[in-house]
């Protein structure tokens, strides 16, 4: 199976023809990977109506060529700004589309005096990435194999956990295992905090070493021919007491009611609020400090979004987080996070369930 890039491009053209562009320039990589297979580093993709062109560098001439089929290739040798002017110079083009998330004002500035300026410029925002919210066939299976990897390593991680153990050794250990299994890397920092650590949500791994007695998060995700995935366990070092048992279940208990309420049609708010409704009936809620969750695909953070306010409604092929937790400063914090898959019936789990409260 192989993405379909020419499918990909038609749909953009549609967006295209909808907002009133003739063309649209594209610099976010993951969004030209995307659109035409080109994984380098360095390049523009220029998207019109009748033709596409991807612009690079002499570094990445055999590899552009080798990837991008559905796009012409231009190489500069110099400024790539002015190798982007000539291209759009060149055309009959009347309004032009570009990201304005990802072209800085410099950038916008200089494009504006390689082109006439009869040429009439759009700021767009979310084109390719709302089409990228919606995985196809192929990156669905990418995504199931880079969340069974996940599930994988912290599988063979888990039992490693022991007293006396640094946290800093326990992330190098995941991020081996990662690359071990064919992971091309981490798709962010691994995190492993214990003890009071653990409350803090996006704690770096340190020199702490792990504690008898204490909750340990482990939050990690690998990159695996391209795509992402995000998961996250908690154990305990010893026998839980009562509040960390009460502590596990409710946060259980939050993510399984987000699960039974994901369906096509539902806003990503109503999603975040099913978790957040049992939290607080659990008098949790006020120590939930984040999104319940985001999608995942070329990018850890994709949409759609699973926070308060988010509009956005659920479609059969979006791919999210599902993390709720529960954050006590002093004492710590315990998440538990899993890909999932909009079905037309629902939700399908991508990785494997944590299931109750592991005590090493």
């Amino acid at each position: 199976m192989a993405p379909n890039f020419q499918n990909r491009i038609r749909c953009l053209r549609g967006w295209m023809e909808h907002a009133g562009v003739d063309a649209i320039l594209v610099g976010h990589a993951p969004n030209i990977l995307y659109l035409c297979g080109f994984s380098g580093s360095s390049g523009a993709l220029v998207v019109s109506r009748d033709w596409a062109v991807l612009i690079t560098d002499g570094r990445y001439d055999l590899q552009a060529r080798a990837e991008v089929k559905t796009a012409r290739i231009r190489i500069h040798k110099a400024d790539p700004l002015d190798a982007i002017g000539e291209v759009l110079q060149g055309c009959r083009l009347r309004t032009i589309g570009f990201e304005a998330h990802h072209l800085t004002v410099a950038g916008r500035r200089a494009l504006g005096r390689c082109v006439r300026n009869s040429v009439r410029w759009k700021e767009t925002t979310g084109a390719v990435e709302g089409l990228r919210a919606v995985k196809d066939s192929f990156e669905i299976a990418e995504l199931r194999a880079s969340a069974k990897l996940a599930s994988g390593v912290v599988e063979q991680v888990v039992p490693l956990l022991r007293p006396g153990i640094r946290e800093l050794d326990v992330a190098a250990e995941i991020d081996f295992r990662m690359r071990n299994l064919g992971a091309s890397g981490p798709s962010f920092e691994t995190i492993v905090a214990s003890g009071p650590r653990s409350a803090l949500p996006h704690a770096s791994p340190s020199r702490k070493r792990i504690r008898k007695n204490e909750l340990v998060v482990l939050d990690l995700g690998a990159i695996l021919r391209r795509y992402c995935s995000d998961l996250t366990r908690t154990v305990y070092v010893g026998k839980a007491p009562a509040r960390v048992r009460k502590m596990y279940n409710a946060v259980q208990e939050a993510q399984a009611a987000a699960f039974a309420s994901i369906r096509p049609g539902i806003p990503g708010a109503d999603v975040n609020q099913a978790a957040r409704h049992v939290l607080d009936l659990h008098g949790l809620g006020r120590f939930f400090v984040h999104s319940l969750g985001h999608g995942v695909g070329l990018e850890i953070h994709e949409e759609p979004r699973l926070q308060p306010g988010a509009k956005t409604r659920l479609q059969a092929g979006h791919v999210v987080t599902v993390e709720p937790g529960v954050y006590i400063p002093g004492f710590g914090g315990i998440r538990i996070e899993d890909d999932v898959l909009v079905t037309p019936r629902g939700a399908e789990l991508l990785t494997r369930p944590g299931g109750d409260l592991l005590e090493l």
